[in-house]
């Protein structure tokens, strides 16, 4: 008997339909001409086999027999469709038939392997009262912790396979969509507490997908390889809608398959002929370059020498990390030249700046108390940090930095990052308040910090305190509320941020006020404390226990992250020992 698997064949590199860089007025247009030609999505299992190509005409197909059974339901242009993101086929028809309907699909994320099934349950039940849909769609497996979010929010809970399974209507009148209306809502760096709908039009994301496909140089026979979730703006857009409107075959390794088996990734790109673009934030590469320190026979296994774009984003860019990734990697073929720094955020679509292509990563060393703002202590020698270059602006994109008084700042002045431009968001769904907080004449004001040099943009710190661990955003503020629950604590008795572990990693960092004097008493509470911070973000953190009133306030009487972190970090907070 022949297997069945050696007669499926990848969606090709080439095509002669004329590539379009997302030259389109709706999303539905640009579908509408990748379906034309013979390109498409590859989905693989956890060793990469191919398990579906899924050609963009055999893609379209599907999405308008989901619009037809979506308007059958009586679903209306502007209601927003909720979707668990697993990456597969099922999303991909589901996520662009709510499209061709008028409705807004919101993408919400798989659960992990760590904080439970009431968490999860309780963070969908967050994004879902934020968004307000009126279906939620999730494949079968996960029906009894979705359908428990679903009728906790009063929405109609929906197993995918099933509804796909349904006949549609032969015929359905589709309505007409206009550039300027909302496509869809991205939740992937709102707080889990109080989340942000991030609206974005047609033309904000074809207007950055066109910007991803310039600003990579997109070649005839590019093609892509992902690992990256569906639920976060880097997957979706950058990985999913991008080659759409951009027209380039891509394959498909589930996130969770990746976690298991990180140099899977590596295979696919081996193996994959024309595998050139493939993205990861840099904890990816450092979790490659480690699991491949203790084999031989690289140059056998792996052929690395076709990817041009290793990009690198939603996180930290770590040089030491880099180039611990060319070191593991250069027999296999890899060049140092492939890797494409970029700055983005879900606010601005998704890319505000890319690296030119062949540029690789560049450094400036910058003193540490330019970075905080504090005087430099000339008792003390000069300590550095290695701030990568995150490229030029995309295309139509206007980046400024500016000070504390809104005026913009010459170059290598550190100051707060603005942008402008067709791809900024519309709005945040129903929140005009936080909406007018950082939209301003139409530039956005996007609260991380850096700096400007030659036409290059340099990130030297965070939106909002941002906590980013391995890619995934952490706020503060959950952290800090979830330490809140437990008994004996109130409102501004937590400061949550991060720190830099011996081995130069990202780790959470926790000061607590703590009133309790017997030791016994504070090493159980501080081990509470871990297991919470470790059931939100996953990972060990530090837990320090200060005395009352030992975290600094600004004047209003808020809070002061970022001056407890400097205190914390110059010794100038002392925790409480917890040696019996």
């Amino acid at each position: 008997m022949t297997d069945t698997a050696t007669l499926l064949v990848p969606t090709p590199n080439q095509d002669k339909l004329p590539r379009r860089f997302s030259d389109f007025g709706t999303f539905g247009e640009a579908l509408d001409y990748a379906a034309q030609g013979v390109r498409g999505l590859n989905f693989h299992d956890a060793r990469g086999n191919l398990l579906r190509p899924y050609p963009y005409a055999e893609l379209r197909q599907d999405a308008l027999a989901v619009a037809r059974r979506l308007i059958a339901r009586g679903v209306k242009p502007e209601d927003r469709i909720a979707l668990i993101a697993e990456t597969g086929a099922e999303f991909a028809a589901l996520f662009c038939g709510v499209i061709y309907a008028g409705a807004w699909p919101v993408p919400l994320p798989l659960p992990t392997s760590f904080g439970g099934k009431d968490n999860y349950i309780e963070q969908l039940v967050v994004q879902l009262r934020s968004s307000d849909p009126s279906i939620l769609f999730f494949p079968a497996e996960l029906g009894d912790m979705c359908g428990a979010a679903a009728a906790r929010q009063g929405c109609e809970g929906i197993d995918w396979q099933a509804f796909l399974a349904t006949p549609a209507p032969a015929e359905a009148v589709l309505p007409t969509a206009r550039p300027d209306q909302i496509c869809y809502l991205q939740y992937s760096s709102g707080s889990t507490r109080f989340p942000h709908g991030v609206a974005v039009t047609h033309e904000a994301l074809l207007d950055n997908l066109a910007g991803h496909a310039h600003g990579m140089e997109l070649q005839p026979d590019d093609r892509c390889v992902s690992w990256l979730p569906w639920y976060h703006d880097m997957g979706l857009v950058g990985c999913f809608l991008s080659v759409i409107a951009n027209q380039v075959s891509v394959d498909y390794l589930k996130t969770e398959d990746f976690a298991r088996r990180p140099l899977a990734w590596l295979d696919m790109i081996s193996r994959n002929q024309g595998s050139s673009i493939s993205y990861s934030p840099t904890f990816g590469y450092d979790i490659c370059a480690r699991r491949i320190s203790s084999q031989s026979h690289v140059a056998e296994r792996f052929d690395l020498s076709r990817w041009r774009i290793a990009g690198n984003g939603a996180d930290m860019i770590r040089p030491d990390v880099m180039q611990g990734f060319v070191n593991a990697f250069a027999e296999a073929g890899f060049k140092a030249a492939a890797f494409l720094p970029s700055y983005g955020l879900a606010e601005a679509t998704l890319a505000v700046t890319i690296m030119p292509p062949g540029e690789g990563i560049r450094v400036e060393l910058v003193e540490e108390e330019r970075l905080s703002g504090t005087p430099r202590d000339l008792s003390r020698p000069a300590r550095y940090r290695a701030i990568v270059n995150c490229g030029k602006p995309v295309q139509g994109m206007l980046v400024e930095i500016r000070g504390e008084a809104g005026k913009p700042l010459a170059d290598h002045h550190i100051g707060k990052v603005w942008c402008k431009g067709r791809s900024v968001m519309h709005s945040y769904f129903r929140d005009p308040e936080s909406t007018e907080a950082c939209l301003v004449d139409g530039w956005l004001d996007t609260g991380d910090m850096g700096y400007m040099a030659d036409g290059y943009l340099f990130i030297v710190g965070r939106a909002k305190d941002m906590i980013i661990i391995n890619g995934k955003n952490h706020w503060p503020q959950d952290i800090e509320w979830a330490v809140e629950q437990l008994p004996g604590f109130h409102q501004g008795d937590i400061a949550a941020f991060s720190v830099q572990a011996e081995n130069g990693e990202e780790v959470p960092a926790v000061l607590v006020h703590c009133r309790v004097s017997d030791p016994v008493e504070r090493k159980k509470l501080h081990d509470q404390i871990k297991d919470k911070v470790r059931s939100i973000t996953g990972m060990n953190c530090v837990v320090e226990l200060v005395p009352p009133r030992t975290l600094p306030r600004t004047s209003s009487g808020k809070l002061s992250r970022a001056k407890a972190r400097n205190l914390y970090l110059a010794g100038e907070i002392q925790p409480y020992s917890l040696a019996a």
